[in-house]
C-alpha cells in the first residue's frame, strides 16, 4: 500500500514531549506505530528529530502537529521550523472536541497524542509560520503589562482590605503601597517600551495609526491586536478572525427539549477578547453608531452584557477590515456611503 500521509502528533508538555507517529495508506487505512518521549531541551528536540528521520517514508513528507500549550511548544516548534518541516499549531479546543468523539475513557499524554495524530490524518491542518519578530516582541511586552495590571489589581483589593480592618497594620500597609509605586512604575516602563517598538517600525506605524481610527480603540489596544493575532497573517476572514478571539456564538438545540440560550464560545485569545471589551464601551459612549447597535439590542433581549460584546465583535471586525484595506476609519462607512469589501 502506498502511504499517503505521515504525521507525528505531539503531547506538548513543559519537560517532557509525547509522541506519536501515525501514517495514512491509499486505501484510507490509518495506523498508529510508533511511540516515543523525549526531553522538551535542545538535545531531547534533536533526538526527536533524528527518530522521526530514521523511521519516515522518505518519498512522502511528514507533518508535524502539536497543541499551542501556552509557551512550551514553541521551542519545539521554531526547532522544526529550523529544519524546513511542515508544522502545524492547533487550538486546544479544536483536539479537546475531536478527542471527545474518539469514546476514548483513558487520557493519558499517550492518548493525548494519539488523538492529535490522528486529527492531522484525518484534516487539513494550516502550516504555521513564525510570527514576526517584532510582533514577537510586542506580544511578550503586552502580556507583561496585562500580568503586571492584574498584580497591581490585586494588591490594591489587599490594601484596600488591611486600611480598612479595625487595627490595621502600618507595615503591612506601607509594604503595599510600596509595590504598587514599583508596578507603577514598570507599567510606565513597558508602554515606553512599546511606543519605541511600534515607533521602530514604518508598517508597524501605518498599521496603528490605521487601527486607532476606530473610536474607543487606542495605541496599546491595537498593539494588543496586532500583536495577539501576528499582523493578522493568519486570519481569512471576519468569521475566522471572531472565533480565534472566543468570540463566536455557542448553541445547544436538539428538537423541542433542548433550547439552550446562546452564548459567546470564550474558546480563543482571551488577551484578544480583554483588549477589545473597554474600548467596544467607550465606542458606545461616543459614536452613535455602536450606540444605536447596543440600544437596538438591548431592547431586544434586555441583555446589555451580550449587547456589548456585539459591539466587541464589530469592531474587531472593522480593525481587520481597515488593516486589510488600509483605509482610516470613516463613520460613513456605516451607512453604506463608502463600502469597504472584505478580503
Amino acid at each position: 500500500m502506498q502511504t499517503l500521509k505521515q504525521v507525528v502528533g505531539i503531547d506538548v508538555g513543559s519537560k517532557e514531549l509525547v509522541v506519536c507517529f501515525g501514517k495514512l495508506f491509499s486505501n484510507l487505512e490509518k495506523q498508529l506505530y510508533l511511540y516515543g518521549n523525549f526531553r522538551n531541551t535542545s538535545q531531547g528536540l534533536a533526538k526527536l528529530y533524528q527518530w522521526v528521520e530514521k523511521h519516515k517514508d522518505t518519498d512522502v513528507s511528514v507533518h508535524y502537529i502539536m497543541e499551542a500549550t501556552g509557551v512550551y511548544h514553541e521551542k519545539l516548534a521554531y526547532f522544526l521550523e529550523g529544519k524546513y518541516c511542515n508544522i502545524s499549531i492547533i487550538l486546544p479546543n479544536k483536539i479537546s472536541n475531536y478527542f471527545r468523539s474518539l469514546e476514548v475513557k483513558t487520557i493519558t499524554d499517550r492518548t493525548s497524542s494519539e488523538a492529535i495524530t490522528l486529527f492531522g490524518l484525518e484534516r487539513n491542518t494550516e502550516l504555521w509560520k513564525s510570527p514576526d519578530p517584532v510582533y514577537k516582541t510586542l506580544k511578550q511586552l503586552t502580556r507583561e503589562r496585562d500580568q503586571l495590571v492584574q498584580e497591581r489589581t490585586m494588591i490594591k483589593s489587599q490594601l484596600h482590605a488591611e486600611q480598612t480592618e479595625s487595627t490595621p497594620n502600618s507595615h503591612s500597609i506601607k509594604r503595599m503601597q510600596y509595590r504598587i509605586t514599583i508596578l507603577n512604575d514598570q507599567e510606565v516602563e513597558i508602554q515606553k517600551e512599546i511606543r519605541e517598538v511600534i515607533k521602530s517600525n514604518s508598517k508597524l506605524i501605518d498599521a496603528v495609526n490605521t487601527i486607532k481610527s476606530i473610536p474607543g480603540i487606542g495605541l496599546l489596544t491595537a498593539a494588543i491586536i496586532l500583536a495577539e493575532t501576528n499582523g493578522f497573517e493568519t486570519i481569512r476572514n471576519k468569521k475566522q478572525l471572531v472565533s480565534y478571539a472566543g468570540l463566536d456564538i455557542k448553541e445547544k438545540q436538539s428538537g423541542i427539549s433542548i433550547n439552550g440560550k446562546p452564548v459567546i464560545s470564550k474558546r480563543g485569545n482571551r488577551y484578544l477578547r480583554k483588549a477589545i471589551h473597554l474600548p467596544a464601551l467607550a465606542a458606545i459612549r461616543h459614536e452613535q453608531h455602536y450606540k444605536n447597535i447596543f440600544v437596538r439590542l438591548v431592547n431586544k433581549h434586555g441583555i446589555k452584557m451580550k449587547a456589548a460584546v456585539a459591539v466587541q465583535r464589530k469592531l474587531l471586525e472593522l480593525a481587520f477590515i481597515l488593516y486589510k484595506t488600509q483605509q482610516q476609519y470613516n463613520p460613513k462607512y456605516h451607512l453604506n456611503l463608502t463600502p469597504i469589501k472584505e478580503s
